[in-house]
């Protein structure tokens, strides 16, 4: 079939119908994409506005090539945060030593971005908004694939009919729970739980992280740039994890205050922001582990499919690529033909990014003391050698294939 042909055969074919659940970022970039191969799409997110602000995160290694190839990578270097050092404190908030943030992260300086959470969304949200429909304030209820489509009826109590549903719903996916069953079965707990919350920056810091380690506590303050607030966060081993606090905001400060009682340095004051704090984060360090990512018409995209953790930093980049091969996968095939070839041709590259780090094994958070020493040996060690140029291979270890042409 000739190039000529397969527009052809696109455009007078009736236009594919999926609903995404979720509007985050591996949502938005699969509605970018799809909608490319000539898919009508509708996005669907619960919370009444796209989220803005968050904490900073990174798009590395393939990840910039999806960005890059949806127009939107000179957006996200402008929006680059470029900081300057991580400085690590002893217990009593003594220097252990100062580093480039990239000797630690294992990210290519000039090249990787690091950017507020809330400037992804914002430039993915843009490069879509125009072309697909969004539904806020609105969620998931049933699905029923009993028929020839995907049944949905919303929270809202609107029933509609979709030839695919593609749940880009995060860690914690109701999709997934309405495909597969409870999230327990397919949670890999890393042995870790953390807060993060915006605070005044009283601390005169600017483009650096400052952390504070004890054996199975850390806390650090990030200041993105010369903003006159910081990110706080407040990171603890926990042997299980929490699940009454997962559902109790008040129940998660209590929690993190207990763990962090009698800390020293700054974290009395960290504590006492996070009691006033409108924007606290908790959650637990996990993965999602699942032996396949669809059923039927339904299918699973990022968090809700394989999160790495927050200790891998390939959260959003995994979805970026994810929502690509996904797009691709199904630009010329059926459903079934394309939700295997995306699982068959991203699989093992999100296995090599969940892989990064061990089930409660994170090299920044030691749980003992002699650990901590060794870590603080290392850190040592790195203020006073010469940085790699090249990121670690996981970031890159999958070539983005040419899809069949966009219309």
């Amino acid at each position: 079939m000739t190039l000529t042909d397969q527009l052809t055969d696109i455009r007078s074919t009736p236009r594919r119908k999926v609903l995404i659940s979720g509007a985050s970022v591996a949502g938005p970039a699969l509605a970018f994409w799809l909608n490319r191969y000539g898919f009508a799409v509708t996005v669907v997110e619960k919370a009444s506005t796209l989220r803005s602000g968050g904490y900073p995160i990174d798009v590395r290694g393939t990840a910039l090539e999806v960005v890059r190839r949806m127009g939107i990578l000179p957006r996200l270097q402008d929006a680059h945060i470029n900081s300057h050092r991580i400085t690590f404190l002893d217990g009593d908030g003594g220097k252990v030593a100062s580093v480039n943030p990239h000797s630690v992260v294992g990210s290519t300086a000039g090249r990787d971005l690091e950017v507020r959470r809330g400037d992804l969304t914002d430039a993915l949200y843009a490069a879509v908004r125009d072309d697909v429909e969004f539904l806020f304030n609105d969620s998931i209820d049933t699905l029923d694939q009993s028929g020839h489509g995907v049944d949905v009826t919303f929270r809202g109590g609107s029933r509609r009919t979709f030839d695919m549903v593609i749940g880009a719903d995060g860690m914690h996916s109701r999709t997934r729970e309405l495909l597969f069953g409870p999230e327990e079965q397919f949670h890999r707990y890393l042995g870790y739980c953390f807060a993060v919350f915006t605070m005044p920056n009283t601390f005169g810091l600017s483009h650096e992280i400052m952390m504070w380690n004890t054996p199975g506590r850390a806390a650090a303050l990030y200041a993105v740039g010369d903003d006159d607030e910081v990110h706080a966060f407040l990171n603890f081993a926990h042997p299980e994890p929490p699940f009454d606090a997962f559902r109790n905001p008040e129940a998660q400060r209590d929690l993190v205050a207990a763990v962090f009682a009698e800390a020293g340095w700054e974290v009395p004051g960290m504590l006492a922001a996070m009691r006033d704090a409108d924007d606290l984060f908790f959650d637990g360090v996990s993965q999602i582990r699942m032996p396949r990512w669809s059923s039927g018409r339904v299918a699973l995209v990022g968090d809700a499919a394989y999160a790495p953790s927050f200790l891998t930093g390939q959260g959003s980049s995994l979805a970026l690529v994810g929502a690509y091969m996904l797009a691709g996968s199904l630009a010329d095939r059926d459903h079934a033909a394309g939700f295997a070839a995306y699982e068959h041709n991203t699989r093992e590259f999100v296995t090599v990014n969940q892989e990064q780090v061990g089930e409660g094994d994170a090299t920044l958070f030691p749980t003992t003391a002699r650990a901590l020493e060794q870590r603080n040996d290392m850190l040592r060690n790195l203020s006073t050698m010469p940085r790699s140029a090249e990121g670690r291979p996981a970031h890159s270890a999958l070539t983005l294939p040419e899809f069949m042409p966009t219309t």
